[in-house]
């Protein structure tokens, strides 16, 4: 089993900054990417936005309305995943979920996703 846990979520003013963490743990073979979704407050889940991403290589991709402001970064050898944000908006407001995509526990296996249980982020005005 396979368990994401997320923390560093809070309130902020428009303009500050945040700094998300993740960490997986479990029998892990390994993860292909691992990055930061959001859902915004009355969205529901299948709604979920991508925000960023990054790779076991350290490609990172991000979200159009973030980039430039946030900042995906991953320790492989921990399997955890940070997200920065600065120069947060009101419209970031929103549960962030840790997902970990192309799990393999087995070097055969499945490979699966896995999300944590989310963090609020809400940016005030």
């Amino acid at each position: 089993q396979v368990q994401l846990v997320e923390s560093g979520g809070g309130l902020v003013e428009a303009g500050g900054s945040l700094r998300l963490s993740c960490a997986a743990s479990g029998s892990i073979k390994s993860i292909s990417r691992l990055g930061w979704w959001r859902q915004a407050p009355g969205k529901p889940w299948n709604q979920r936005e991508f925000v960023a991403g990054v790779t076991t290589a350290g490609d990172a991709a991000y979200a159009i309305s973030v980039k430039g402001r946030f900042t995906v970064s991953r320790d492989n050898a921990k399997n955890t995943v940070e997200l920065q944000m600065n120069s947060l908006k009101p419209e970031d407001t929103a549960v962030y979920y840790c997902k970990a995509e192309y799990v393999r526990l087995t070097t055969w296996g499945p490979e699966l996703d896995y999300w944590g249980q989310g963090t609020q982020v809400t940016v005030s005005s």
